[in-house]
């Protein structure tokens, strides 16, 4: 059998290995986007010895490659059948394409030399978490960039000592990465100097979440529309800037978990998985408390919006902007769910609530003569459909076509 390739995930990625021409032409028969694996940086895993010299010769013989598994991905190839490996959570296979065959199919036996030597296996899982992380690291900057948040002004704004020792600690982190980049490796010197860089970005975690509770608090118990839409313009303005300092905690805790498994790889390479296995859960404690807290605060909005719906015949100008806000709110947090791997609904409901509100508003509207409805059904259609691409940015034309709208309902009040 020629070409033969070795396929490793762990679920969130795939490793490609092999031959540096086979490895490519896998790639690029099954269409997938990839990165460079850095399978030297094993090299330092495996101490003296036969067992170096073993390894080494493994690791040369072989270019990897590194792939993002998403749902589309994950599906392409699930067709080859990767079986559960003695590494946890880590499935492999061997593939290859005999002759003239153009597909590529799932082999039995082959050289597999990573998928037979557990220390190289564990080695590339740690690497491949890695890679994950830094995935999510380069979204979050993506992300970032594109709200056009200035997150080191929101946090040099507040007054609290805990936020501001992170204005620090993103800096040593930053030049821990700089020179992990430049060596290759994580020293002793280089880790400790973000050895205590955790805590101060726990608590300030810890203080962005409580911000949103806040926010959240602020909504609850108003039913006058007037004080709804002035508090939820409030919210929404606020809740963009502490989504935006979460993201920040979450990239800075993800770099530190790089510098960890490059740490322990280097010193204890024999508790790199486990080491490995419990930054995965603290990840995902990490994430189950933030969906918590943001959810918390798109279901307050979704609230406002409701009772802005109840209202929308009394008050056809704050009511939809109340709904306006309530749908910005749930947009961004959808958005910022999406960069950490937090999975979603599709749209926003409240979204959809605005719309049967209209619906049922316009049908009294034919009874009542009240012409303005048909202004605010208008203004539901066009939240919906901006709802329904949850990870895009308001488009200028809606929010446009509102304020337009709100200036002719002024302008008529004021005629009348």
């Amino acid at each position: 059998m020629d070409n033969e390739i070795q396929l490793i995930s762990d679920g969130d990625g795939l490793a490609v290995i092999g031959n540096a021409t086979d490895v490519e032409r896998f790639l690029v028969s099954e269409g997938l986007p990839s990165k460079d694996l850095e399978l030297q940086r094993l090299k330092s895993a495996f101490g003296t010895g036969a067992a170096v010299a073993q390894a080494g010769s493994d690791i040369a013989a072989n270019s990897g490659r590194w792939v993002k598994l998403t749902q589309e991905s994950a599906q392409r190839v699930k067709k080859f059948g990767l079986m559960e490996s003695k590494t946890p959570g880590v499935s492999h296979a061997m593939v290859g394409r005999p002759g003239s065959i153009k597909s590529w199919l799932q082999i039995e036996k082959g050289a597999g030399s990573f998928l037979t030597n557990p220390g190289l296996l564990a080695g590339a899982a740690g690497i491949m978490a890695q890679l994950a992380m830094q995935q999510t690291m380069d979204e979050i900057t993506d992300y970032l960039a594109r709200i056009d948040e200035k997150v080191d002004d929101v946090l040099r704004a507040q007054k609290d000592a805990v936020v501001a020792r992170m204005i620090g600690v993103d800096l040593i982190i930053e030049e821990a990465m700089t020179i992990r980049e430049q060596v290759g490796r994580v020293s002793e010197v280089t880790w400790s100097k973000v050895q205590a860089a955790p805590a101060a970005i726990a608590d300030t975690q810890a203080y962005a979440l409580r911000q949103l509770d806040a926010l959240a608090e602020k909504m609850e118990g108003k039913t006058k529309i007037g004080d709804l839409a002035t508090t939820a313009k409030e919210v929404e303005s606020k809740a963009r800037e502490w989504l935006a300092g979460l993201a920040r905690c979450f990239q800075l805790q993800d770099a530190i978990a790089v510098l960890e498994l490059d740490r322990v790889l280097d010193a204890a390479p024999d508790e790199l998985d486990r080491h490995r296995l419990g930054l995965r859960v603290a990840r995902q404690k990490r994430l189950d408390l933030i969906s918590r807290s943001t959810e918390r605060l798109v279901a307050r909005m979704n609230a406002a919006a409701g009772t802005a719906n109840a209202k929308v015949l009394l008050n056809p100008t704050k009511s939809p902007a109340v709904v306006q806000s309530s749908n910005h709110v749930a947009t961004r947090v959808y958005d910022f769910h999406s960069r950490l791997g937090i999975e979603s609904g599709p749209q926003s409901s409240e979204a959809r609530r605005w719309v049967d509100a209209a619906v049922e508003a316009r049908d009294k509207a034919l009874e009542t003569g009240a012409k303005s409805v048909d202004a605010a059904m208008s203004l539901g259609n066009e939240t919906l459909d901006r709802a329904s691409s949850v990870t895009g940015q308001l488009s200028s034309g809606i929010a446009e076509r509102a304020r337009r709208w709100l200036g002719d309902e002024e302008r008529r009040g004021e005629k009348g």
